[in-house]
């Protein structure tokens, strides 16, 4: 297998849990895709209209990479104009935990409103 086939060679994770997952979901663009699969399957157009912003070039790295790494299913439909779907798959499912945890952090601990301030020290 070529490194354009898997851009996640084993030898090149770091160990550390934490740093393989940012190593995966790397950038803000990462987890909002994820966050929009969370919801069901969706085309490509479907995914840039939820993620305004993002670049063909941008949405289309990130999708291929989250296949390599086995996150997403791409599977593309015979017909004409083509359909190409893109899905979370069962381990790309299990990142609604996360999500969920940061949810409630964010909720509880940095809050939009209130008396905690952001400030550069």
């Amino acid at each position: 297998m070529s490194d354009l086939e898997h851009p996640l060679p084993e030898h090149l994770l770091p160990e550390c849990p934490i740093a393989r997952f940012l190593t995966v979901l790397d950038g803000t663009w990462a987890t909002l895709i994820v966050r929009e699969l969370l919801t069901g399957p969706k085309r490509f157009t479907e995914l840039r209209a939820g993620l305004p912003g993002i670049s063909p070039k941008t949405l289309s790295s990130r999708l291929r990479r989250f296949v390599l790494a086995g996150l997403v299913t791409r599977t593309a439909y015979p017909e004409i104009p083509p359909r190409v779907e893109y899905e979370l798959t069962p381990e790309g499912m299990r990142l609604q935990t996360v999500f969920d945890a940061m949810t409630a952090w964010v909720e509880q601990d940095l809050p939009r409103t209130g008396s905690t301030h952001v400030t550069d020290q």
